[in-house]
């Protein structure tokens, strides 16, 4: 397994560009098995989610390859509808090729999802959301098999506004026949991005980015062409790091209307926050002022921001409190932040970081993608050496981190160990 070596304190200077969104590419990649064609994916970012759905695809029959950041998929070979445990358990999203597979092929058997070790994430709104459609769900020694002679569309009301759910019941129902509405939908860029991949076509969607999608079902949907939207998730975790180490970084091709529940907190702690089309500068504060923040569904402050955010306040002057209302124990994160001289005190979903002097380098292990970049942003700010273990989880879902935190002279090395 390969580890960062960071030195720091240090303060990021200059411009850096930020990749394709890996919450929009898996699903739109799991999207092109609704084709049975060829379709071309730009801006894909090089992580390892990305290589396991490639994987993935190809296992089903699917024959895909990447090249300068396009993505070339074709399904048309697809004759297998299993996608094995082997690869699920290192990535949840592939439960995205369940309602694909479904609608296309009648037919899927999908393992239970893995991905980040942390907290309880079911899928049964995705599998009431297919039951819902006219497919029969049932869960077989850890896998999920589910058939359907035919879907129908249906109204669905989802209990929380899931974004996978969302995304594989919209993706079920393109194919589905007549109408299906679904309440409660999720509003998130990453659902949008969906529909507009699938809009192109030939899918019929309307109402994406509001709480209600109408899905009225087609044919058959045509291979399509589609370039991923800039992930929201590594702008502001770059924009976090601008700002705890009290730096000055522009950050490029990022989309800011994305972004503006994460840019109010990096103002309350004092940052400068600029926008200019698709760029956004920030510059840090002399000292950090502390922060209240509630993570919530989009567009309210997003739960995949609140760890990285978490070591900023780290060094705030002052006691900050975080509510993480998404995913009440998302908290592995705190234990490694701790170990860094991190004042941070737990009761239940609430988080009192209260701001220190001074934190100190030390050995830490990463357990998850956002959890990874927390670590790094608290490591930039100690003083001394930190070495982070298990950067795979961060290779999951940030591209080349190193080299780009480098550029904005960050003193940070991948070691082998």
């Amino acid at each position: 397994m390969d580890s960062f070596i960071i030195n720091g304190p240090c303060k990021l200077e200059g411009t850096v560009r930020v990749s394709g969104a890996k919450n929009s590419v898996l699903p739109v990649m799991a999207a092109s098995i609704l084709t049975g064609g060829a379709c071309v994916i730009d801006n894909v970012p090089d992580l390892r989610d990305v290589r396991t759905m490639m994987k993935l695809l190809d296992v089903l029959g699917g024959d895909s390859g990447m090249e300068g950041g396009t993505a070339t998929i074709d399904t048309a070979g697809i004759e297998n509808f299993e996608a094995p445990y082997d690869l699920v358990r290192t990535m949840r999203a592939s439960i995205y090729a369940l309602g694909p597979l479904l609608a296309r092929y009648g037919r899927a058997r999908v393992s239970m999802p893995g991905g980040c070790a942390w907290g309880p994430r079911p899928v049964d709104l995705h599998l009431k959301g297919l039951v819902a459609l006219g497919a029969v769900v049932r869960i077989d020694h850890g896998y999920i098999e589910a058939t359907a002679d035919r879907l129908l569309g249906h109204e669905i009301i989802l209990s929380v506004p899931s974004v996978g759910a969302t995304i594989n019941i919209m993706m079920a129902a393109v194919l589905a026949e007549g109408e299906t509405v679904i309440e409660n939908a999720a509003r998130e860029p990453e659902v949008v991005e969906v529909a507009t991949a699938l809009k192109t076509g030939g899918a019929q969607i309307e109402g994406e980015g509001s709480s209600k999608l109408v899905i009225k079902g087609v044919k058959d949907i045509k291979p399509f062409t589609h370039r991923v939207i800039p992930d929201r998730i590594e702008a502001g975790t770059l924009a976090a790091a601008a700002a705890a180490t009290g730096g000055r970084v522009k950050i490029e091709d990022c989309r800011p209307d994305h972004m503006h529940a994460v840019f109010d907190v990096l103002e309350a702690t004092g940052a400068e926050v600029e926008t200019a089309g698709e760029c956004v500068t920030v510059t840090g504060a002399i000292e950090i002022q502390p922060a209240n923040i509630e993570t919530g569904f989009y567009p309210a402050f997003p739960t995949d921001m609140q760890a990285q955010m978490m070591a900023l306040l780290s060094k705030a002057r002052g006691a900050s409190t975080i509510s993480e209302h998404v995913y009440p124990d998302r908290f592995t994160h705190v234990p490694e932040l701790r170990r860094l001289g991190a004042n941070i005190t737990l009761d239940g979903s609430v988080a009192v970081v209260s701001g220190t002097d001074r934190l100190e380098g030390a050995p830490v292990m990463a357990t998850d993608i956002r959890a990874s970049s927390a670590l790094i942003i608290g490591a930039l700010m100690a003083e001394g050496e930190t070495k982070i273990l298990r950067v795979y989880h961060i290779d999951r879902g940030y591209e080349r981190i190193e080299q780009k935190l480098g550029s904005l002279g960050a003193e940070i090395e991948r070691v082998k160990d």
